[in-house]
């Protein structure tokens, strides 16, 4: 809980104090930046810099639904060669058509869609021929 200011106390000696008081206690030690340079210090000033870092920390996206699918399939199809199982590999491809299909149905922002559905049976049998044996 925050400590209040006593009233007969000045904002900067109550501040200090606490300062101190937790330097003593050890509160400063260990500090997960400590020696390192506070990051974007030496750049020009951004008015929108929280907005980047909001779109960078919750990985959040920018790009049109269009653009968007595009990316997430290569994504996936990676993510698909490191799968163990066949029946994993055909849900994640089975969830991947249905999200390309609802794309190709609703975007109407940005570039039009050139994405087809993915061929599963084809994709099923190269994820089985890259198996180690």
């Amino acid at each position: 809980m925050t400590k209040r200011k006593p009233r007969h106390e000045s904002w900067e000696s109550w501040t200090e104090r606490q300062i101190r008081e937790a330097q003593s206690e050890g509160q400063f030690e260990r500090l997960s930046g400590a020696g390192k340079p506070i990051p974007g210090l030496g750049g020009a000033y951004d008015p929108l810099w929280w907005v980047k870092k909001l779109v960078e920390r919750e990985k959040l996206s920018v790009l049109p639904p269009s653009l968007s699918i595009k990316s997430k399939v290569e994504e996936e199809l990676a993510a698909i060669g490191r799968l163990e199982h066949e029946g994993e590999v055909r849900l994640r491809l089975a969830a991947l058509n249905e999200e390309i299909a609802r794309v190709n149905r609703t975007a109407i922002s940005g570039p039009a869609t050139t994405l087809g559905l993915l061929d599963v049976e084809a994709i099923v049998e190269e994820w089985r021929a890259a198996r180690p044996r």
